[in-house]
């Protein structure tokens, strides 16, 4: 029996380290993942397995921070890498490079997960949406300075509302970068006191667009005061932005007319308005016109002077009455028996007594009722609560007013005394 040299523990370890990593070099390996730990170096442990057996994996924190999904224990992937050994403990084990979903693009899944997460925070939530205005005063557009998407969002708020203010905050769109610069403009966005914030970028694909489905965008879109419009790619493109968002938007583009008030529209309206209020000015001051003349119309028939001439009507009738009947009569009274006649003279009489007695009763009343004789010395007018009152109905003890045409006293009626004439 010939026997091999001897070695060490180390030296075979060292063998079995240089043998196996000369021979299996960037492989692909498949497997399902039985467990994953991110330690807090930042360095990724976790181990896939088969019916039959496991492999223990590593993922170093410089591959590790460019992974687009999160490992989870019970997904299937595919890792690219190549095998080690420990040699202080003798173990080997895989140091991946790369890993992609098994069947699946790892852009996918990672979109997918970030969903679920936000989804289970609430992110989505329509009751947390705020209110786009209906009328925007001003606007921030976070997008990049120098893009086709801020050009074509500027044309259309010159075409539809050109008195809109509009702060332009620049930021990367695209690359490692952009998540962080976009979290950031938003941020400051939602502190200088605009109406709405927009934020977009034109088209590209999924990993041009990949910044808009980072976490640390949504968390700055979720926790900003101010509504926020995602306009992110085309209309096929749905952005995790987009669902946090208070609005979406297909395009950017579409943003400005989502938003914005068409000017024309406007001023359409306003000539409406403007017909309307010059209509309903006209009616009404025809109304007015038709009010005053019947108030006028009012005052005027019921003004003393109307009064007056009534009564001077009527007393020019009443004298003409007795005048008719009195030559009536005197032409007619020679004529009647002596009796009859008699009679006759006695009706005549008492009827002219009567009708000078109205005609004396209307003298006065027209004399009272003229305002040029009414405040003649010793007159005055007896008023309770503002209301003419006669002094009969004053009761001792009671406060009244007494007025002429030049004095208004208070007075308080010590005693009441009837005239017995």
């Amino acid at each position: 029996m010939v026997l091999n040299a001897m070695m060490s523990v180390s030296s075979l370890n060292n063998k079995i380290k240089s043998l196996l990593e000369t021979t299996f070099m960037h492989i692909l390996v498949e497997g399902e993942v039985s467990s994953a730990t991110y330690h807090t170096s930042g360095h990724l442990y976790f181990t896939i397995k088969d019916n039959d057996s496991s492999l223990k994996c590593v993922m170093f924190k410089s591959g590790a921070v460019k992974l687009k999904f999160r490992i989870e224990v019970g997904m299937h992937i595919v890792i690219e890498g190549s095998l080690g050994v420990f040699v202080p403990r003798g173990e080997y084990q895989f140091y991946a490079v790369h890993i992609e979903p098994y069947g699946q693009g790892a852009l996918a899944l990672a979109y997918e997960q970030l969903k679920e997460k936000l989804s289970q925070k609430g992110y989505f939530d329509v009751l947390k949406k705020k209110p786009i205005p209906k009328i925007i005063n001003s606007l921030a557009l976070v997008t990049a300075k120098e893009s086709a998407a801020l050009h074509d969002m500027l044309k259309i708020i010159d075409k539809r509302w050109p008195l809109l203010k509009v702060t332009i905050i620049d930021t990367l769109v695209q690359g490692d970068m952009a998540p962080s610069q976009i979290a950031k403009a938003i941020k400051y966005a939602d502190t200088i006191n605009v109406d709405v914030i927009v934020v977009g970028r034109g088209g590209g694909s999924s990993e041009d667009l990949w910044a808009f489905n980072s976490e640390m965008v949504a968390d700055a879109i979720f926790e900003a005061n101010t509504p926020i419009v995602s306009a992110v790619g085309h209309e096929i493109d749905v952005m995790i932005s987009d669902f946090v968002a208070d609005l979406r938007a297909p395009t950017p583009s579409a943003a400005m007319e989502m938003i914005l008030p068409d000017k024309q529209e406007i001023l359409q309206v306003l000539d409406n308005y403007i017909e309307d209020l010059r209509n309903n000015m006209v009616r009404n001051f025809s109304l007015l016109d038709k009010q005053s003349e019947n108030i006028l119309e009012h005052i005027l028939r019921n003004s003393p002077h109307h009064k007056i001439a009534n009564m001077e009507q009527q007393y020019g009738e009443i004298k003409d009455d007795i005048m008719r009947m009195s030559r009536f009569l005197m032409s007619n009274f020679v004529k009647l028996p002596n009796e009859l006649a008699l009679n006759l003279k006695k009706q005549f009489a008492l009827v002219l007594h009567q009708k000078e007695y109205l005609l004396e009763e209307l003298k006065k009343h027209y004399i009272l009722s003229n305002p040029a004789l009414r405040c003649t010395e010793g007159w005055a007018q007896v008023l309770v609560d503002n209301h003419l009152s006669k002094l009969e109905n004053i009761n001792a003890g009671d406060r009244f007013i007494l007025e002429d045409s030049t004095v208004k006293m208070t007075v308080n009626c010590i005693e009441k005394q009837p005239i017995i004439r």
